[in-house]
């Protein structure tokens, strides 16, 4: 992986002294998840406004998960604080938010997590319409004002979704997987698939392997992103299909292997790929559960020099494949399971655009309207489709890039850093889960709250 001079520098002993007198920023180092590790690593405020739904519910998830919960800061720092404003409607509830949420964010920790959990915006009340979209504003720039590698984040939650809907995107939100996610807005509805019992899952979720039991297939798997993805659906119970074009079999192999999976090699724009691939699902594994379309290239040009090989090499991988493999889903019989889901990865260019990617945005802007046009045909099926969105990623693509672009890329964002690819695949993880089938149609970015197409 590339390193990060500049965050090294100033999280050593000298050059932290030398950069804190120049008048720098530290760039802080962000507490990511590993198997066993706790939920939150101190204690967490809850406090809701108006008639919160959910205060009840979030307080037993963190005393269930073995966090300290509290109603005001103490002399530790705060790991969490999470307000349960489903129940703002008006402007005086928006000023009991602040006077909660002020003080508490004083407090946050180190990696902290801010979370809010907001209603759906009511348009036949102008005032609570109005109240439920200031959320919106308040917790995109309260991401730009946590320090020490904290985020903040927003869940819209429907008035008609049942706890147990909610629960695996508070504990994603607050948990480390969430390391490089910032400043996002995310709608939770009633769950699709079948119907969750009001008190909790249908069956205990094993924390530490959410996803057992579960098929996944991840397509540009040999490498970078698309092996992250792979060693952590593994990591988390799932048992992988790692699918990649020919000549990247020998790679392909080394990643299957390594998580007990198997290799698929198949060139994904081939007009019997969506056949071929359902084929080998149905038949090796009885079907499949989890779907990430990961594959994807660059053929980078400025548009008035772009030729038709570029442009259409690039729509071919990045979203003609996608779209003919999810009506080969959605058609198709015996195949996509109850719970199913399909995680499409776009990119923060398709929000922003990138000077010289007119071709990667249009295609990664295509795969957001995709999947906001499939997620009412697949929640037909019992299934959901969301879409994730990188902003700069520390790659081998990126280790390769000039000095100053680099560098430029890694401080555009509240946390002055790149990600990594496990900060993708966590965030597939998540979505993938059976419990998440509450979260469809979303765009949801794992940029670190860039300032680009924010």
């Amino acid at each position: 992986m590339p390193t990060d001079w500049y965050r090294n520098l100033t999280n050593s002993g000298v050059g932290g002294a030398i950069t804190a007198r120049a008048g720098l920023p530290r760039v802080p180092v962000l507490r990511r998840y590993e198997p066993g590790q706790p939920l939150l690593a101190g204690p967490a405020l809850v406090g809701a406004v108006g008639k919160g739904a959910l205060v009840d519910a979030t307080r037993a998830l963190l005393t269930e998960s073995g966090a300290t919960v509290v109603d005001a800061a103490g002399e530790e720092k705060l790991a969490a604080v999470v307000l349960d404003a489903t129940g703002a409607r008006t402007i005086a509830d928006l000023a009991a938010a602040q006077a909660i949420l002020t003080p508490a964010v004083r407090e946050l920790g180190p990696s902290g997590r801010l979370l809010l959990l907001g209603p759906e915006p009511d348009e036949t009340d102008a005032e609570a319409a109005a109240v439920a979209q200031a959320l919106e504003g308040l917790v995109r720039s309260a991401g730009k004002e946590v320090r020490a590698g904290a985020t903040a984040n927003l869940l819209v939650v429907a008035s008609e979704a049942v706890p147990a809907a909610v629960d695996s995107s508070v504990r994603f939100f607050l948990s480390a997987r969430s390391a490089y996610v910032d400043g996002q807005v995310v709608h939770v509805g009633v769950p699709v698939g079948p119907p969750v019992d009001p008190a909790g899952m249908d069956a205990p979720v094993d924390r530490v392997r959410p996803l057992a039991g579960r098929i996944a297939v991840v397509t540009g798997a040999a490498r970078g992103i698309g092996a992250a993805i792979v060693d952590t659906l593994a990591r988390d119970g799932a048992s992988i299909v790692a699918v990649d074009i020919p000549a990247a079999g020998e790679a392909l192999a080394t990643v299957a292997n390594r998580t007990g999976g198997t290799a698929l090699q198949l060139d994904i724009t081939s007009d019997d790929a969506p056949r071929r691939l359902l084929d080998h699902l149905r038949e090796r594994h009885g079907g499949v559960d989890i779907v990430v379309h990961n594959a994807g290239i660059t053929r980078d040009k400025l548009l008035a020099n772009m030729d038709a090989d570029r442009w259409n090499a690039v729509l071919a991988v990045n979203l003609a494949a996608q779209l003919r493999i999810n009506d080969a889903l959605l058609t198709g019989t015996g195949v996509l399971r109850d719970t199913g889901r399909i995680i499409c990865v776009a990119s923060t260019s398709g929000i922003a655009g990138n000077r010289g990617q007119t071709n990667y945005a249009a295609s990664k802007a295509g795969v957001i309207g995709m999947v906001r046009a499939l997620a009412p045909r697949f929640a037909e099926r019992g299934a959901t489709i969301n879409a994730i969105a990188p902003g700069f990623i520390e790659t081998e693509m990126t280790a390769k890039m000039p000095l100053g672009t680099r560098e430029a890329g890694r401080r555009i964002n509240s946390l002055r850093q790149g990600g990594l690819p496990v900060d993708v695949a966590e965030t597939v993880g998540w979505l993938g889960q059976a419990e998440s089938g509450g979260v469809n149609g979303q765009a949801v970015r794992v940029c670190g709250q860039s300032i680009l197409g924010a």
